[in-house]
């Protein structure tokens, strides 16, 4: 059975940087998308940002040039770089994969943005 298992997230000031990680277990397949999803309060759940075993990437434009995605296809693991972190990005981050056409889901870490 595929598990997601997140990692990484905490408090953090305004202007900090945070980086989450997300590796998926039980597949001998690699993931062909990877990606990152949040929910902030009283909000429903955005892409963050994915990236695909190619190495193609897709970003919200509320996180272009502050967040970077990458990933590591033999530990089929994603990674998401945060920086120049705003209240604004308070959520709980979600971790995804596809993996032969199925959606695979982590159970979330909360990332929150204060001083």
């Amino acid at each position: 059975q595929v598990q997601l298992e997140e990692s990484g997230g905490g408090v953090v000031q305004p202007g900090g940087s945070l980086r989450l990680s997300c590796a998926a277990s039980g597949s001998r397949f690699i993931a062909y998308l990877m990606g990152w999803y949040r929910r902030a309060p009283g909000q429903q759940r955005e892409l963050v940002a994915t990236v695909t075993d190619g190495g193609g990437t897709n970003y919200a434009d509320s996180v272009k040039g502050r967040f970077t995605i990458s990933r590591d296809n033999g530990e089929n693991t994603v990674y998401l770089q945060m920086n120049s972190l705003k209240p604004e990005d308070t959520a709980v981050y979600y971790c995804h994969a596809k993996i032969l056409g199925t959606d695979y889901w982590g159970k979330g870490t909360l990332v929150t943005v204060s001083s």
